[in-house]
């Protein structure tokens, strides 16, 4: 199939930002521009926009867009095929048979990352901008458990920040991570942030039943870093 690349998305980058190798994984990222969004970049790209994408702003369509050319770009090196991931009745990515997969974005700034199911079930990537200080203290209590909380006191305001735009984060990474290996939807208040470091780990528990395998108290790790001005992070659970 013939395409062309559209000019409200940059070349891939194939930067893998993280200090620790998953081994198998392709990652591909990409900057967008939702102002030099084209009327037929969808066909052009030989992307198909699902109805609701159709009906959205610019900057809806130009970031599934992105994050979808991202994801193709993977797979075809994962699986040498040329194929991108359709979304479910439920919004999420459904990815080809064998293939598990995520996608992010976040203020022009699109990524995705696959793996084989074999080696990799499931995986979850989040973007974010970090949080300012205000911001982040007013919604601390949505995001974070009394415990996680607690352990906001002794820190610096700018270090409550990165630490509340964290948990956001990686909460949303282990629900990618979980949610095509569970089926069930589940929140904020639903897993813990037990501890994170400088050079990018964090251990999560979780706090509510899932199914038989993920129960409350499962623990899983995590990881984060810097990656172009935002926080990346990720969730993966081996096959």
């Amino acid at each position: 199939m013939i395409s062309s690349h559209p000019a409200c998305c940059t070349p891939f980058d194939t930067t893998w930002p993280f200090p620790w190798e998953l081994p198998g994984a392709v990652l591909r990222s990409c900057r967008f521009d939702p102002a030099l969004l084209a009327a037929d970049d969808f066909p052009r790209s030989a992307i198909l926009a699902p109805a609701n994408i159709q009906r959205s702003v610019a900057k809806r369509q130009a970031e599934f867009l992105a994050g979808r050319l991202c994801a193709r770009a993977a797979l075809q090196v994962l699986t040498g095929r040329f194929e991108a991931p359709t979304l479910g009745e439920d919004r999420a990515p459904v990815w080809p048979v064998g293939v598990s997969g995520s996608i992010s974005h976040s203020h022009g700034l699109a990524i995705a990352l696959v793996a084989d199911s074999s080696q990799w079930r499931g995986l979850g990537l989040d973007l974010e901008e970090p949080l300012a200080c205000d911001r982040a203290l007013r919604l601390a209590e949505e995001i974070l458990t009394p415990a996680e909380v607690e352990r906001l006191q002794g820190l610096t305001p700018e270090q409550q920040a990165q630490r509340i735009t964290l948990t956001f984060s990686i909460k949303e990474s282990l629900f990618k991570a979980l949610y095509p290996l569970v089926g069930k939807r589940f929140y904020f208040h639903d897993a813990e942030l037990l501890a994170c470091d400088a050079a990018g780990r964090a251990q999560l528990r979780l706090l509510i039943d899932l199914s038989e395998e993920w129960k409350a108290g499962s623990e899983l790790e995590g990881w984060h870093c810097q990656f172009q001005g935002r926080l990346l992070s990720l969730v993966a659970v081996a096959a």
